[in-house]
C-alpha cells in the first residue's frame, strides 16, 4: 500500500484554474494534490536578439519557490541566487512548451512563462509544465481575440507527471514522501498524441530493469493522458 493509500495506478487529486491572475495574458493555478503552483504566461512583441529577424518566436520559462513552499523557510533566490536545480527546472518547462508552440505562426514575439511554487510536496516540475501549458494557450487565445495573430500556435497538449518504484512497485504521481525514499524516480514529459518529449530517470539504490522501466512508462503515458484531457477540457467550455 502507498502511503497515501491511492492505487499505484492512480493521480493525486489534480485541478487546474485557468485565468487565476487577472493581470496576465494566460494563467493556471495547478494542483497536483499538496503541490501547488501559479503558471503565468506573458505577451512580449520582441522577441531575443539571435531570433530577430529570422521570422520565428519563443517561448521561455522562469520557475522558483517561495520561502514557506516547504517545510521549513529557504532563501529568496534573489538574494542568494538561482540555484542548478532550479535552472534545469526552468529549462525543462521551456523546452517542454516550444515543442509543442509553432515558432513561425507565433511570429517575431515571445511567450514569457513564470512558475512559481506556492506549496510543494513533490512532483512542483510536473505540475509547473501540466500548468504552464495551460497558461500558454489562454495567452495565445487571448492574441488571437485580439487581432496580434490569426491562428493559435499551439498544436497540442503537453503534460509532465513522475513515476516511480515504491517499495519495488511501479507508482505513478509521486509525493514527496514516495520521492524521498523510492528506489528509483523519473520524470516524463508527453504530448497529447502519445509523443515523448523528455524523460529523467535516475536509480537511488539498485539499478532497475528495462521491465521496470517499461512500467514506468506506461504508467506515465496513461497519467499524461487523463492530464492532455483535463487540460483539453478547459478549454472546451
Amino acid at each position: 500500500m502507498r502511503p497515501s493509500g491511492r492505487a499505484f495506478n492512480e493521480l493525486r487529486q489534480v485541478s487546474l484554474e485557468r485565468d487565476f491572475s487577472k493581470h496576465a495574458e494566460g494563467s493556471c493555478l495547478v494542483k497536483f494534490g499538496d503541490t501547488h503552483v501559479l503558471c503565468t504566461a506573458s505577451w512580449d512583441e520582441t522577441t531575443p536578439p539571435w531570433l530577430r529577424g529570422g521570422g520565428r518566436g519563443w517561448v521561455t520559462a522562469e520557475y522558483g519557490m517561495l520561502p514557506r513552499s516547504t517545510g521549513g523557510r529557504m532563501k529568496r533566490e534573489a538574494k542568494k541566487g538561482q540555484s542548478g536545480r532550479t535552472q534545469e527546472i526552468q529549462r525543462l518547462i521551456g523546452r517542454s512548451l516550444r515543442a509543442v508552440v509553432d515558432m513561425k505562426a507565433l511570429g517575431e514575439r515571445q511567450i514569457l512563462v513564470d512558475c512559481d511554487v506556492i506549496q510543494a510536496d513533490g512532483g512542483t516540475r510536473t505540475a509547473s509544465v501540466t500548468g504552464a501549458w495551460v497558461a500558454v494557450n489562454a495567452a495565445c487565445k487571448w492574441a488571437v481575440e485580439q487581432g496580434i495573430i490569426t491562428t493559435n500556435p499551439v498544436r497540442e497538449p503537453v503534460a509532465a507527471i513522475s513515476c516511480g518504484l515504491v517499495a519495488g512497485a511501479p507508482a505513478l504521481d509521486l509525493d514527496y514522501d514516495e520521492d524521498s525514499t523510492a528506489q528509483a524516480d523519473a520524470n516524463f514529459v508527453i504530448t497529447g498524441s502519445g509523443g515523448l518529449v523528455e524523460i529523467q530517470a535516475t536509480a537511488e539504490g539498485d539499478p532497475f530493469t528495462d521491465d521496470q522501466f517499461a512500467a514506468l512508462l506506461s504508467l506515465a503515458k496513461s497519467g499524461c493522458a487523463t492530464l492532455a484531457e483535463q487540460q483539453a477540457a478547459i478549454f472546451a467550455a
